[in-house]
């Protein structure tokens, strides 16, 4: 048991520097980006902070897991495949509950660490740009 947990810390360690590393900024960096149009959507229809609601809001979770899949489902599944591919090329075998966690850290973590705080963010600059409802304003051509 002890051999597996070493293996698997040092095939994770040995991806960083190992050939296809690009996709260890990509992949991030490809959540995120469907996290922060995520969190503006979110913003603008009202929702509540995406990983907050998700764990106190039960009413609305599975709705919500739809949402998110639907955000960083293709990223997710690349992020397989493609470390599937890194492990074809490199171990020449497949173990996949590695190509999972990596999946994991490079897709789901960064969406669900974004996508409330641009969420939060962005309604924030919302309050502050729009004018206060209830001041009348002058009308010149009375």
């Amino acid at each position: 048991m002890d051999d597996m947990w070493t293996r698997l810390g040092t095939q994770l360690i040995a991806r960083v520097s190992g050939p296809m590393k690009f996709r260890l900024v990509l992949q991030p960096l490809m959540a995120s980006f469907f996290a922060i149009r995520a969190g503006l959507a979110d913003a603008k229809t009202g929702k509540p902070p995406y990983f907050w609601a998700l764990f106190w809001d039960r009413s609305q979770r599975a709705e919500m897991i739809k949402d998110g899949w639907k955000g960083v489902g293709k990223v997710f599944i690349l992020a397989i495949v493609l470390d599937v591919v890194y492990q074809i090329i490199v171990l020449r075998f497949v173990y996949p509950g590695e190509a999972i966690i990596v999946a994991i850290v490079l897709a789901i973590v960064p969406y669900l660490i974004l996508r409330g705080p641009v969420n939060r963010l962005a309604r924030r600059e919302k309050k502050t740009s729009t004018p206060p409802a209830d001041k009348p304003r002058l009308n010149k051509a009375a």
